[in-house]
């Protein structure tokens, strides 16, 4: 009996080990490309490129080169036969159930977990944290569940940015042309063409790359914003991240989520310039050594100015905060993903998890991310990514971020 409990012991031991394993990893770098919308966007898929041994695996196995050039035959028969059919050219690029299951079960038959692909899978999807929703599956199934969600989110960025279907925010992400424009065709066509002169040989890049070209031509290439940030817009900040005592604060930092004005050629509204000073005025208090503006190229429409950026500058030149102490978050499209990319920000930057942070903003949208967001996220997200803590004032709200926030949310491709 007690060699049996002691079986089950073991058994519970080794479970929860490797669940333990399955978390994402403060050590973990992102893999990235010369394209940041795409590794933001498709990011097993841009594992599978870089890793020359998964790569190679994938290439000599004649079922996956079959699929590649029944994927290529499709499309050259599209560019003979679909002329001005729009529909036509997305159909012959989009992945049908059918083929996201074929190439499933053949991912399937080549995963081993002392492999190159489990290996990969070990050593770069599950500590990279993009794919964290799924980190309770064993290595295989998340490694599948990746494949399908990015496969998902080149679907869905050729049906909106190819299409004309609409995005989850019609008014600030639809597509950038009429397509019932006589020459919308021809751009499309041309697309369709370049996508199959590459040297590409892996079944999915002439979809990858059909389409990132329809984002990159409909102007839509937010998710590149000041990438890579660490080196750029965010190197005096994370320097000085490194070099901060934490246990000195209260908070993290003070997350300030934007607002864009509805006027072209106003760079900061009213309520961003508000929303700063506020901001100010608890870090003047030394609550918090850091603060973080949030906010992209939302309002009005294809604005070409950033809410965050142009945060900055106001906190720099007006209000005398010294850049090492601000962060930029120039992604964010919506309230629901200013608290997921703060998340984000903070874990990529090794700043604490486990510690209150603060986020200050007007009345009306510091009552919505404490009662109506949690909601929201939990139906757009499928999570919730932060925790709320405590009320200060009507202004000022303590929260905890969530790691669930790697996530990549695959219909959201200025954002992912």
């Amino acid at each position: 009996m007690r060699s049996f409990f002691f079986l089950i012991c073991c058994w519970f031991c080794s479970i929860n080990v490797w669940a333990q394993s399955q978390g994402p990893s403060r050590q973990y770098v992102l893999q990235s490309t010369h394209n940041a919308v795409q590794y933001k966007n498709y990011y097993l898929l841009t594992l599978l490129q870089q890793d020359l041994a998964v790569k190679k695996l994938i290439q000599n196995d004649l079922v996956m080169s079959d699929l590649f050039k029944e994927r290529e035959a499709k499309i050259t028969d599209a560019l003979k036969s679909c002329q001005h059919n729009i529909a036509c050219f997305s159909a012959a690029f989009k992945f049908s159930k059918d083929e996201i299951a074929a190439v499933s079960e053949r991912l399937s038959f080549l995963f081993k977990e002392s492999n190159a692909l489990g290996m990969m899978v070990k050593n770069q999807v599950i500590p990279s944290g993009c794919y964290n929703m799924y980190s309770n599956l064993k290595p295989i199934d998340m490694l599948l569940k990746a494949w399908e969600q990015d496969a998902k989110a080149i679907n869905f960025a050729i049906g909106v940015y190819v299409e004309g279907s609409k995005p989850n925010y019609p008014k600030i992400d639809s597509i950038g042309f009429n397509v019932k424009d006589k020459s919308y065709p021809e751009l499309v066509n041309t697309n369709a063409l370049l996508s199959v002169n590459t040297k590409n040989k892996l079944f999915f890049e002439p979809s990858m790359q059909f389409a990132l070209v329809a984002l990159e031509i409909n102007e839509r290439n937010d998710a590149a914003d000041y990438e890579p940030m660490m080196s750029t817009v965010n190197k005096s900040s994370l320097l000085a991240i490194k070099k901060t005592n934490f246990g000195a604060y209260k908070y993290s930092l003070i997350l300030v989520p934007g607002e864009g004005p509805e006027e072209h050629d106003t760079e900061l509204s009213a309520g961003g310039m508000l929303r700063c000073r506020l901001a100010v005025e608890q870090y003047r208090r030394g609550v918090a050594p850091f603060i973080m503006v949030s906010g992209g190229r939302v309002h009005p429409y294809k604005t070409k100015y950033s809410e965050a950026h142009e945060m900055k500058k106001f906190l720099i030149q007006t209000l005398q905060i010294p850049e090492s102490a601000i962060i930029m978050e120039p992604h964010a499209r919506h309230t629901t993903t200013n608290l997921r990319n703060a998340a984000r920000i903070m874990f990529r930057y090794g700043m604490p998890m486990d510690k209150k942070a603060l986020t200050v903003t007007v009345k009306s949208q510091s009552m919505y991310i404490s009662d109506v967001m949690p909601k929201r996220c939990m139906k757009e997200l499928g999570y919730e990514p932060y925790r709320i803590g405590d009320r200060l004032s009507d202004t000022a709200l303590e929260f905890y971020p969530n790691v669930m926030s790697l996530q990549i949310d695959y219909d959201e491709p200025m954002d992912p």
